[in-house]
Formats: structure tokens, C-alpha cells, sequence
């Protein structure tokens, strides 16, 4: 079935995951179970809380706990940007429209990834608001939730999307509407990027980049018929796992471009640039921003 939001993709978890280049023993796996599973028990009471506090309170609660996350999970966080303060968050132009940034999609983890790396409010689709936990976790992270599957749910979808733009929030999305294993991309499909020709805001194109060690890694990809249980298993079971975020150059809509044509364009840009960076060497050693990194211990390597 395909949308507006929504499309199939070509990998599946049989042609695209790899066997693990290093793994990790049971007692490891076990302990990241573990820690993920007392993580998210432990998102419930702060998700319900900061539903009730400022934007920015919320976003910096929501980073801490995609990291802690993350750390449960023993997956290793670097975030490249072109300058320190891409990491704020919101606003690029003196506290007017926020951003909207556009990242290829891997896994169920490039939600937690982004928000681990800057304060930000992802888009979710509507299905996880049927998921008790999920669901509360998500509502308190900001999430906008969307029906992938309506056309007539557009209009309202892009609407709320440029008035979260306009209070000047980072929003994410994942523009090809589907998951791929890391080693290709579909095409950015340009719905989503009417919210920021409709709020005058800058779209910012990222890379999420999966490896293990120096090598790319499908291992955390969630592709085709795979389940949530065995993806979440895959990544527990592999060592030294890491993902790589890099923020590339805004793009702003052209002033006298006429709407349906704008947001094509600025789809057709980042992808173009995503596609890029993709393909090109990794950015590790242009780093300028180190997050938090978990301690030496048996959840993260």
C-alpha cells in the first residue's frame, strides 16, 4: 500500500542483514535486554510529566532519555554538523521558524537517534497511538502523529507540521516512507516539505549511518516483513555498533516559487543531497560535536 506518506521498500531482512562482524555473548545480550526494558519503564513517569512543560524542557528530557536509550542498547552515538550551533535546535534565524530536517530512514532506532543528537519532535505515524507504552512515550516526546494512509488526512498533517515550524520547533521526518537497510535509499517523496514553504522555514537534510566499527552495518535496519522482537534482538546481539548523524547545508524554498513546485524542489534538493553524502567517505573525522558516550561497560561494546 502506498500514500501520500507511505510506500513499500525493496530490502528484507533475508537479501539485506549481514551476520554480525563481532557478537555479543548471551550475558551481554541479556543485560541489554534489560537495561532497555527498565528504560523504557522508566520514560513512562517523565513522558507523562513533561507533556506539561515548556517545548524545550520537553526536548532536552526527550534527548536524555534517547540517549540513556541508546546506551541500554549498546549503540554508540557521533553527531557531524557544519557548525556548533546546529545542535540547539529550533530556530536558525534569531527565534523565528524552527527547521525541518529530512534524514534517510534505516531502522525504529532513527527517531531515538535524532532526538538523541538535538532537541527536536518527530513525526509518528497514527498505528502508534494504538500501542499503550509506545504511545505515552511518543505523546511525551511531542510527537506529531499522522495517518499515512488517508489522502484526505494531508491537508491537517501538513498544517500541524508548519504550526509546530512556526513555534519555531525542530521537527523531524523521514520523507521516503519507508525503511531501508542502510545501503540504499528510495526517493524522497515532497508532501511533508509544504510545511516549511507554508512556515518560511529552513529544511535540514541529514545522514543516519550504521556501522560496526569501521565497516557499515545492516544490523539495525528494520526492513520488509522483520519484526520489531527481532530487529531489537539483532542490535543487542551486535558489538561495538554505531550510528552516524550528520546534519548537512539548509535549504530554504525560493521566494517566488509557486507552492506544489517549492516543495518539489526542496525535495528533490535534499534528496540529492542525502544521496550525496551516502555515498561519500565517512565524516568522522570533521566531528565537531561529541555527545555523551556510554561508559566502558558490558552494555557498550
Amino acid at each position: 500500500m502506498t500514500g501520500p506518506w507511505l510506500r513499500t521498500g525493496p530490502c528484507t531482512p533475508d537479501m539485506c542483514v549481514r551476520a554480525a562482524v563481532l557478537g555479543a555473548g548471551m550475558a551481554r545480550r541479556a543485560l541489554r535486554l534489560l537495561a532497555a526494558v527498565l528504560v523504557v519503564l522508566a520514560g513512562v513517569p517523565v513522558a507523562l510529566t513533561a507533556r506539561h512543560v515548556r517545548a524545550d524542557v520537553r526536548a532536552r528530557a526527550t534527548g536524555t532519555w534517547a540517549r540513556l536509550m541508546l546506551r541500554a542498547l549498546g549503540v554508540r552515538l557521533e553527531l557531524v554538523a557544519e557548525e556548533p550551533r546546529d545542535l540547539a535546535g529550533g530556530s536558525e534565524a534569531g527565534g523565528e521558524a524552527g527547521a525541518l530536517v529530512v534524514a534517510n530512514h534505516v531502522s525504529w532506532l532513527d527517531p531515538l537517534v535524532i532526538a538523541a543528537a538535538l532537541p527536536s519532535r518527530p513525526l509518528a505515524k497514527r498505528e502508534i497511538a494504538a500501542w499503550p507504552v509506545v504511545r505515552t512515550l511518543a505523546a511525551g516526546s511531542g510527537a506529531l502523529f499522522i495517518d499515512r494512509e488517508r489522502l484526505s488526512a494531508l491537508p491537517s498533517a501538513v498544517a500541524a507540521v508548519a504550526g509546530a515550524l512556526r513555534a519555531g520547533d525542530t521537527v523531524v521526518a523521514f520523507p521516503e516512507g519507508t525503511t531501508w537497510c542502510g545501503q540504499g535509499m528510495g526517493d524522497f517523496r515532497p508532501a511533508v516539505f509544504q510545511a516549511a514553504v507554508d512556515a518560511g522555514a529552513v529544511v535540514r537534510p541529514a545522514t543516519l549511518r550504521y556501522r560496526e566499527g569501521d565497516r557499515p552495518s545492516t544490523r539495525a535496519c528494520y526492513v520488509g516483513e522483520d519484526s520489531l522482537l527481532a530487529s531489537v534482538l539483532r542490535v543487542t546481539a551486535t558489538r561495538r555498533l554505531a550510528v552516524e548523524v550528520r546534519l548537512l547545508a539548509p535549504l530554504s524554498a525560493a521566494p517566488s516559487a509557486r507552492r506544489p513546485r517549492a516543495r518539489a524542489v526542496l525535495a528533490r534538493d535534499a534528496e540529492a543531497l542525502v544521496r550525496a553524502a551516502m555515498d561519500g567517505p565517512p565524516a568522522r573525522g570533521r566531528t565537531v560535536a561529541h555527545l555523551p558516550k556510554p561508559a566502558v561497560s558490558p552494555l557498550s561494546s
